[in-house]
Formats: C-alpha cells, structure tokens, sequence
C-alpha cells in the first residue's frame, strides 16, 4: 500500500459573534495575497483569553472582586473555557518564527486543558491568598447580566496542531501563569496602597 500524508490540520471555522471577532477574520482572509504581494511569509495563531501580568478588563475585574472578598454567583457554571498565559504566547510566536515548517499555518494556542469558570475563581483566590467565595445561582438568569454572560459561556480551543507539527509545549502550567499574574496584581495592590498613604 502506498502510505499517503495526512493534510496538515487546520482549526475548526470561525463564526466570530461580534463586530471585533468579524474585523479579525477579515484580516486574516486578507493575509494570504498580502503576503505574497509582499514577498513575506505568514503564520495565523489564534489565542482564547490572554492573561498575564499587565492584564485588563474582565479579567483583572474578576482578580479585583476575588481579592476583595464579593461573593461570585458562579457556583454552578459548568463550562469549558481556554485560556493562555502571556509568556506561553510569547514563546508560541517565537516558535513559529523559528520553523520553517509554520508557515502559512493556523494555530490555535493555550495552556493546556480548559478550566471552568468557578475553577478559574479558585485558582485566582489561591494565589491571592484570598479563597473565592462563590454561591450557586440560576445560569438562565445570569446570562441576563452582561457582565457575567460571557463567564457563563465555554470557548475551548483545540491546539494539538501546534504541539504535534511545531512540538511546541507551553513553558507555563496554568498555576504558574495565574500565580505570576497574581504576584504582579497585589504587587501593584501594594503601591497603590503605599501611595494613597502619603
């Protein structure tokens, strides 16, 4: 029998939900004729969540009413959501820039595993020192809020083409990206405080 090659895989289709998620897909529509107008060669990585030290909105919303000690209607969420620590990022791109064979190629990248939403909670309060404290309420009536709609939601990446073409393995677990981003968040949380003090 004569063994064929397997096509490289490529990610699942994109239906982006919003004006953002289309402008994206768009632009990656456009890549392939820019970059041979250009003479350049091109890699796509698609990333769920960053977070990271540096981080903003939702997420460091959630860090900030963890450490404050609100209680989170989230105790019953039982979702599936990727997520990618920046340095893991980082170290995705420098791979890519790095084989010859990523070019042209789309990558979808995370950490590893998907986390649930309450699960994402707990790992923020261990490494606040500051457990989430998280009560059980109605999912249906939850996604009436839009601040809590998108944590009720899942968005899980699958990411076994970048590790298994490129061998790519991310550098951080997701306890360490989300103990580095703590660090970083009660370390500002300190100088904030020093400085509203003098």
């Amino acid at each position: 029998p004569i063994d064929v090659p397997h096509p490289p895989r490529q990610p699942a289709p994109r239906r982006p939900e919003d004006a953002y998620g289309r402008t994206k897909l768009a632009a990656e529509a456009l890549l392939p004729e820019a970059s041979r107008a250009g003479g350049m060669q091109y890699v796509i990585l698609r990333s769920p969540l960053v977070y990271g030290p540096g981080v903003k909105a939702n997420f460091l919303a959630l860090m900030r009413v963890i450490e404050k000690g609100w209680p989170l209607p989230l105790a019953r969420i039982r979702n599936r959501r990727s997520l990618i620590y920046v340095g893991n990022l980082a170290d995705a791109i420098a791979r890519c820039v790095e084989a010859p064979a990523a070019a042209g190629r789309t990558y979808c990248v995370s950490d590893g595993a998907p986390v649930s939403t309450p699960d994402l909670c707990r790992a923020i309060g261990v490494a606040l020192g500051r457990p989430a404290r998280l009560f059980a309420f109605p999912r249906a009536l939850l996604e009436l809020a839009p601040p809590f709609k998108k944590l009720t939601r899942s968005l899980e990446v699958d990411d076994s083409a970048i590790r298994d073409e490129l061998g790519w393995r991310a550098l951080f677990t997701f306890e360490e990206g989300i103990a580095k981003t703590a660090e970083w968040h009660l370390q500002l949380l300190g100088v904030r405080q020093r400085g509203s003090s003098w």
